[in-house]
């Protein structure tokens, strides 16, 4: 039986599992762009659909509703989960890519705040919430999906290419909208181009629904299935007994939100710093994340390939503890290296502001104008904020 298991282990990659990595992870790619579209341009978009507020509001707003897609990605994972456990993966898949791919395009045609008023706001809130649903049910069938083709002791080494997906679609995001910034230029970019890429993502949803038509399902789903060994009820089964609940909660607080802390934190809130807290000029910021992310994508296989040989616990453990001792620092050189006259001024140039705290609210409504910053303590802190700027 040891034999046969690494006989197993090392054997070199069929050409149907390769077909099924590389179809899941591409068609994901695609949904991480798409995802990642509307952060990457988070500036742009504020302006566009929350005109309403005040300028340091309406990037706030924009990320609110950036946000609006992660708080429901849990439940797309429940939904959707529970609708490939009944009739499959494959098709499950198509669900996803056509909500995502859709939610996208409709964000590129979408009448801004000045045509429609307050109401395209909520509209795009509801997309968001549309996108966060579709990435929700994506990932995490993706990554069941190829795990469900892995042979024994490859797991690890199968799934760590879906992981590489979020990166290569934020980086894909950044290269498209890079390009056609340079290509229309800042103000016309800014006035209509950056719905260009929202628009094209039509493509990708094509190339998305051709891919995932050619796939077959998994045969571990196919082999529950002739069994009669798929779950009548994954819900209540999952969430019912403390015994997976358990396994459930430990997943999601104690894992999967370090995780997501590092990974958005190093990846994705880095670009956000680079614009609009140290002032670097969008296209060079692009450029920098971009490259670190060209630079970091193969490590994620490098490390799935190694968690197959020393486990799972040391690398996740290893990696939380990397980010603890070092984002502080680097976060500090980054601000020294891109902007070293703001990084003089924060240390030279303290402010203290004295005022009732009762008097500060928290400023963030999509249709109001002037009406967030009626006391005193929410004019200064405009101000502070402007004089950033």
């Amino acid at each position: 039986m040891a034999t046969a298991s690494a006989v197993t282990t090392n054997a070199p990659m069929t050409a149907e599992e390769k077909k099924v990595i590389f179809a899941s992870s591409l068609g994901t790619v695609f949904e991480w762009y798409d995802f990642y579209l509307y952060g990457s341009l988070a500036a742009i978009i504020g302006k566009q659909f929350f005109t309403g507020l005040d300028p340091t509001a309406q990037f706030i707003a924009s990320l609110m509703a950036f946000a609006a897609g992660f708080i429901v990605r849990p439940f797309g994972a429940l939904v959707f989960g529970r609708l490939g456990d009944m009739i499959g993966r494959k098709y499950t898949f198509l669900v996803t890519i056509l909500i995502m791919g859709l939610s996208t395009f409709i964000v590129g045609v979408l009448p801004t705040y000045e045509t429609i008023g307050p109401a395209a706001a909520v509209i795009l809130v509801g997309l968001r919430l549309l996108q966060g649903l579709a990435l929700g049910g994506e990932y995490g069938g993706a990554a069941t999906y190829v795990a469900e083709h892995a042979p024994h002791g490859k797991r690890g080494a199968y799934t760590s290419w879906i992981q590489t997906t979020a990166t290569l679609g934020l980086f894909l995001s950044l290269i498209v909208i890079l390009g056609t910034r340079t290509a229309l230029g800042e103000a016309t970019f800014a006035a209509w181009g950056w719905r260009i890429p929202f628009i094209v993502s039509i493509l990708l949803l094509a190339i998305s629904v051709w891919i995932r038509l050619s796939m077959n399902e998994s045969p571990a789903f196919q082999k529950m299935k002739s069994e009669g060994k798929t779950s009548k009820a994954p819900l209540s089964e999952s969430f019912g007994q403390w015994k997976n609940l358990k396994i459930v909660l430990l997943a999601l607080f104690g894992l999967v939100a370090g995780q997501g802390v590092v990974w958005y934190t190093g990846q994705f809130y880095a670009l956000f710093f680079l614009q609009s807290v140290v002032k670097v000029d969008p296209a060079a910021a692009n450029i920098m994340v971009a490259v670190a992310l060209l630079i970091g994508t193969p490590f994620f296989v490098v490390f799935g390939t190694l968690s197959d040989r020393i486990g799972r616990k040391p690398i996740i453990m290893a990696g939380l503890l990397l980010a603890i001792l070092t984002y502080f620092p680097l976060f500090k050189a980054l601000t020294n290296a891109a902007n070293p006259d703001l990084a003089k001024a924060q240390a030279t140039a303290q402010i203290t502001l004295t005022t009732d705290p009762a008097q500060c609210s928290f400023q963030g409504s999509p249709v109001a104008r002037d009406v967030d910053f009626t006391t005193p303590c929410d004019i200064a802190k405009r101000a502070l904020a402007q004089a950033a700027a």
